[in-house]
């Protein structure tokens, strides 16, 4: 029979543009729910910030990411017309985007040997809210 879960965490960020591995939040959630198979869907419902999944075993990627989106989409680029001064906050979340979805199987989320989940702040440091839902039985 379907169940579903879903829980809710903080993470609070201290920079600008931050990746706070929320992995452990999510499996413990995922732990919780008595889930044994089925899906974990993780969601930031704000339009600055975004979810991803990428390596988690050196910190050096994340700040590779961080880098290659500061180079895409400067914060102080020409032409934005948006008053609050966050344009590229916004454009970052969309390229990123807002929610990933993972396997369970056995009670565990199916992620690969150097994977993780990433909140990822890009108009901190801020309070956020990230939004867990598990499906299956």
């Amino acid at each position: 029979m379907m169940q579903i879960v879903q829980k809710d965490f903080r993470v609070s960020t201290k920079n600008r543009n931050q990746m706070v591995d929320v992995t452990s939040q999510v499996r413990s959630i995922v732990g919780q729910s008595g889930i044994t198979d089925g899906f974990v869907l993780v969601y930031c419902p704000h339009t600055t910030a975004a979810i991803t999944i990428n390596e988690n075993a050196d910190p050096s990627v994340g700040h590779d990411i961080l880098l290659t989106l500061e180079e895409l989409m400067p914060r102080l680029r020409g032409g934005y017309r948006h008053c609050e001064g966050n344009s590229d906050s916004h454009c970052k979340s969309s390229l990123v985007g807002c929610s990933e979805q993972i396997m369970i199987k056995d009670g565990s989320m199916v992620l690969g040997t150097w994977q993780g989940i990433f909140f990822c702040e890009f108009d901190g440091p801020r309070s956020r809210n990230v939004m867990v839902q598990v499906r299956g039985e």
